[in-house]
């Protein structure tokens, strides 16, 4: 009677009167709060307390007695009871309940957001672990790719350092055989097998030199341009290693030495990839502003993920004849003349290195007149 009207809820009151009904109640019905007399017959307020304690550890219990002294009082509360009225002062009932409700609930809002802290706490943790273990995964990785790096560096400084060698070895024996060439050709008088062997010697020393310079991280150097017919050129390559090369006479301005070290390197790598002279061709095309010749093979071909770096200074892919600076020699003598070099599949197989040269205008004509 003193609590309906008194609360901001409906109130729903269960009684009971013995300990079996008592936990019975607690377990099937948790209530909000427990009202209990202090004694009981076979039972009392306190053992009522440690029960629904044991239960429900934050639940609001109130001794309502007509008489207990001080003593006592304070020893109930001391064991956790949260508060005990008088039933001569029952007016205290409503508000010490609302009061027992607020703090309870404030305790429970507590240990929510406790519990909370500490969900959290063990999240950042196990976060916390992981980027740890990223970090150390990422370390290893980062010693891994640094011990490569130095591997890398230390096989490409080899490679620099053997192709210097050899280019110095090889320096001399050239210079001296072009010395007696020279010297035959005078002494025989125009031979032109002794021009030829003197053409390809004086080929392999430029070649030489421009390893050398390769090696050394430079460019090719050492271009003279000036007017000469690229049919003649195309035709006496093909003649020296026995490939088809049925091309028109064209006028180009460009380095005849140079521009034979280009197609020879060219025929020269076809021929080996392909299998034999037999299967490679060069072409020719006069196009608008430009000459295009074609060296064609029937041969494996170029596998298109090898396309983008098949001219990088010191790649050679799958073959290993080669020191891997052809090519790169081949596309900065082709840039260097204003051109460009590609490589293209060949209809029904092989592969096809098109190399596009500029043809002469007026004012170029004007100029080398």
């Amino acid at each position: 009677m003193h609590l309906e009207g008194d609360l901001p809820w409906p109130v729903v009151i269960e009684r009971v009167e013995a300990e079996d009904t008592f936990l019975a109640a607690l377990r099937e019905r948790p209530p909000h709060i427990v009202l209990s007399d202090f004694a009981l017959p076979g039972y009392n307020g306190l053992s009522a307390f440690r029960s629904a304690h044991e239960l429900y550890p934050n639940l609001p219990f109130i001794i309502v007695t007509g008489a207990m002294g001080e003593e006592v009082a304070v020893d109930t509360l001391r064991q956790g009871v949260t508060d005990y009225i008088l039933k001569q002062r029952l007016e205290r009932l409503a508000p010490s309940v609302r009061r027992a409700l607020a703090e309870a609930e404030g305790q429970a809002s507590r240990e929510r957001a406790e519990q909370s802290v500490r969900d959290l706490n063990q999240s950042l943790q196990a976060r916390l672990l992981e980027v740890e273990r990223l970090r150390n995964t990422a370390e290893r990785q980062s010693q891994r790719l640094e011990v490569q790096a130095r591997q890398l560096e230390e096989a490409l400084n080899l490679q620099k350092t053997f192709l210097a060698e050899t280019s110095h070895e090889l320096r001399t024996p050239l210079t001296a055989l072009l010395g007696y060439l020279r010297r035959a050709d005078r002494e025989v008088g125009g031979s032109q097998v002794v021009q030829d062997a003197q053409r390809v010697a004086e080929n392999m020393t430029r070649l030489v030199n421009d390893l050398l310079q390769l090696s050394r991280g430079e460019l090719v150097q050492s271009i003279e341009m000036h007017y000469m017919n690229i049919g003649n050129l195309l035709r006496q390559v093909g003649r020296d290693y026995g490939v088809q090369a049925d091309v028109p006479d064209t006028e180009i301005v460009g380095d005849p030495g140079r521009l034979t070290q280009v197609f020879v390197n060219l025929v020269t790598n076809a021929v080996r990839v392909s299998g034999g002279a037999d299967k490679v061709r060069l072409e020719l095309n006069v196009r608008a502003g430009e000459v295009e010749v074609d060296v064609v093979d029937s041969g494996p071909g170029v596998p298109d993920a090898v396309k983008p770096r098949i001219f990088d200074k010191f790649y050679r892919g799958k073959e290993a004849g080669s020191a891997g600076l052809g090519l790169t020699i081949a596309q900065q003598v082709v840039t260097s003349h204003g051109g460009r070099i590609d490589v293209l599949d060949t209809p029904g197989g092989g592969a096809t290195f098109r190399v596009r040269l500029p043809l002469p205008d007026e004012e170029g004509d004007e100029e080398f007149a």
